[in-house]
């Protein structure tokens, strides 16, 4: 190992340094082909695309194999799935006749790319992707079928060009059969995709360094060229960094320079490893996927104490989550319902309404956990909050949201007084009215993440399934105790209030925070789905306040004009429902841009090409990862961020201040999220400069509840 790679903050420095000249060309990534060419770069493409087809003839039902071939410039390389210090992996958008299914890339294992000090992974020369392809059952033999796509690209020399281009291949349905042509170049191809490991691999992390153990026993050492380690996200490893490698009997031993991204090393580092053997016919190299697992007794799993002290987080962020202002409308209404409850049910039936909201609670959690890692383990990069990224989700629960509102604002009757939010789906009782309020206030918990919670939820991803769960209703448990408690504890029945005249004002007035509620759930579509999504969200509010006249206004008219009415608020809500399955992300709304003032503090748009360039500076950045619908995030930075004391303290420190935007599916910011162990937003980071007291080295994290002086003390510190 080198004496520059043994001190990996200088060695990271350095390397952002050089990657700096290289992020210009990928800053604009998503402008159209013909914005590079009017800046000057050259028309011809530096990489020439086809598809291929390992089979001439499409059998019916059948998967097979389609390679995406790039034949790229000399001099010129583009990407793995993880690109190293700068680039972006290519992309397929496949257009598929009705019944076919396009998996996801199978990534033939890179090499590296030396890039001054820097290091990209990628590919040269030539390359074919894999991608596999499923045909629907019910071909009709003897047709001929299209396979469609837009293939986009970054390639890169001495500067950096995104390309694209369109794909297309058409093949007969018939009995499969390799094609002669194809078929060698794709099973080339997968070929050089990992295979599972067959070896357990554990690694422990100490300040600077992490060392990788694989138990490969029976490897004979002097025929190893060349092993090395390509981690599957930033952060864990520095790139650049020479790995040092050690062949026993035992197996491999690997050491290397831990990432920028200190709290990637804390959990599981998924990756491929690459081994080249010395043969007769000249090297040759195999590459295997593995999962490498703390062995220094830092994951919870190693021992009771540390899934303990998880799962006492995790009771910790559910009880604070109680407090925060995205679940104090849905808190009010319960209040209301528990006074009602408390001054004339007896003692058995409030304790069954604390079970049943509990149940509510911990069954909804329950959900959305399974939601989340099945989609997590499929490749999906998402996190907590996932699906307030859906404009569907978000414009279905502002519907949800307005109609208990019309209730409790006496607008609307749903099988009878309202005896806590979602009592109307159990008319014939009020325990599945509990049950659904626990639903319900864990939805509108969802865009919030209180202290405690953050750490215990991006363990929980981290983990098997079972464990991951168990994490998710200790989450859940703390958000149902204290309504819980109060149910099952007699004497604490003292504090509700005696009903009264007073109750019915008071169920009217709370109308009005579900009310702005809504109101700021149109301003999250806004965000998601430009304006298109928010006509489509006010007609369909028009329509369910109308349904809710309808049906209002004919309680007390004859039998058939009662159902004529029924059925004309049947259709209404009908309609509202009608475009939500049409609702896309769309185009960003307009707003502040980058280098506009928010409040006094300049911000820009966050990449990891921008902040190696801002670290290269030598400048301390300050990272902002938020969401629309985040309303812990929200008031952060209205409370806090907007303060005159912390823009006067970035000018003074000439702090950058990069923004994060989540509210649409971001995996470039998800992979960051993680590689901190959160799986959702807010986080903050602060990253110290060159001058400062910790002299460019890993960035602070702040917690999730900011104040004013939080932010200035970090900023002194930087």
């Amino acid at each position: 190992m080198t004496r520059l790679a043994s001190r990996p903050g200088l060695q990271a420095r350095l390397r952002r340094l050089a990657a700096l000249v290289l992020a210009v060309g990928i800053i604009g990534l998503a402008a159209v082909p013909g914005a590079a060419r009017a800046a000057g770069a050259p028309a011809e493409p530096k990489v020439r695309v086809d598809l291929l087809s390992e089979v001439g003839a499409v059998a019916p039902g059948a998967t097979f194999w389609v390679g995406l071939r790039q034949r790229i410039a000399p001099g010129w390389h583009t990407y793995w799935i993880n690109p190293g210090d700068s680039g972006e992996p290519a992309t397929i958008e496949w257009t598929l006749p009705r019944g076919f299914q396009a998996g996801p890339v199978a990534w033939p294992h890179p090499h590296r790319i030396p890039l001054g000090v820097a290091m990209g992974y990628g590919y040269e020369d030539e390359v074919v992707l894999p991608v596999p392809i499923t045909a629907p059952a019910g071909l009709p033999p003897g047709t001929r079928v299209t396979l469609e796509g837009r293939a986009s690209w970054v390639v890169c020399e001495k500067i950096c060009i995104p390309e694209e281009a369109l794909v297309a291949l058409t093949l007969p349905v018939g009995p499969a059969a390799p094609d002669p042509s194809g078929a060698p170049v794709v099973a080339r191809a997968r070929r050089a995709v990992p295979l599972p490991s067959p070896w357990p691999a554990s690694f422990a992390a100490s300040r600077d360094t992490v060392t990788l153990t694989v138990a490969a026993p029976g490897l004979a050492a002097e025929r190893i060229a060349e092993v090395w380690f390509y981690p599957l996200r930033w952060g864990a490893i520095e790139h650049a960094a020479a790995q040092t490698v050690e062949v026993t009997a035992r197996g491999i031993t690997l050491r290397t320079a831990r990432g920028a991204a200190r709290e990637a090393a804390e959990a599981p580092i998924d990756g491929v490893l690459v081994i080249t053997e010395r043969l007769e016919g000249g090297p040759s190299s195999q590459a295997f996927a593995l999962r490498v697992t703390r062995a220094d007794g830092a994951a919870a799993l190693a021992g009771p104490l540390g899934l303990w002290q998880v799962l006492v987080l995790a009771l910790a962020g559910g009880l604070v989550l109680n407090l925060m202002p995205c679940v104090l409308p849905i808190l009010s209404v319960k209040a209301l319902a528990l006074a009602r409850q408390g001054s004339g049910a007896g003692a058995t039936t409030l304790r069954w309404h604390g079970v049943a909201y509990t149940a509510g609670v911990l069954a909804s959690f329950a959900i959305l956990a399974g939601v989340l890692i099945a989609l997590r383990a499929g490749g999906e990069q998402i996190g907590w909050g996932f699906q307030l990224q859906s404009p569907w989700f978000v414009t279905l629960l502002a519907y949800v949201l307005f109609a208990m509102a019309l209730v409790l604002s006496g607008l609307l009757s749903i099988g009878g007084r309202l005896a806590g939010l979602g009592h109307g789906l159990a008319a014939r009782g009020g325990y599945a009215g509990s049950f659904f309020t626990g639903a319900l206030a864990t939805v509108a918990a969802t865009p919030c993440t209180a202290p405690f919670m953050g750490v215990a939820v991006g363990f929980a991803v981290t983990q098997p399934w079972s464990t991951a769960l168990l994490v998710f209703e200790a989450l859940g448990l703390g958000l149902a105790l204290p309504y819980l408690l109060l149910s099952l504890v007699p004497a604490w029945r003292r504090l509700l209030p005696r009903p009264g005249a007073w109750m019915e004002r008071l169920e009217q007035l709370l109308a009005f925070p579900l009310y702005a509620s809504v109101a700021w759930l149109v301003w999250v579509l806004s965000q998601q789905a430009g304006p298109p999504g928010v006509a489509a969200v006010l007609a369909g509010l028009l329509l369910i306040a109308f349904a809710a006249w309808l049906h209002a206004t004919s309680r007390a008219a004859r039998l058939p004009w009662r159902r004529a009415a029924g059925a004309g608020a049947a259709l209404a809500v009908l309609l509202a429902l009608a475009p939500l399955p049409l609702l896309s992300v769309g185009a960003p709304a307009p707003g502040l841009g980058a280098g506009e003032a928010e409040g006094g503090v300049a911000w820009e748009p966050f990449s990891t090409k921008r902040l190696a360039e801002l670290r290269a500076e030598g400048r301390p950045v300050f990272v902002n990862f938020t969401a629309a619908w985040c309303i812990t995030c929200l008031v952060n930075e209205r409370v806090a961020l907007r303060s005159p004391a912390v823009a006067r303290a970035f000018a003074d420190k000439r702090v950058a201040y990069l923004k994060g935007d989540w509210t649409r599916r971001d995996p470039q910011i998800t992979r960051v999220l993680d590689a901190f162990g959160r799986s959702g937003v807010p986080l903050y980071l602060m990253y110290p400069g060159t001058g400062g007291p910790a002299a460019g080295g890993e960035p602070a994290v702040l917690p999730q509840i900011l104040t004013e002086g939080t932010i200035v003390e970090a900023v002194d510190k930087s």
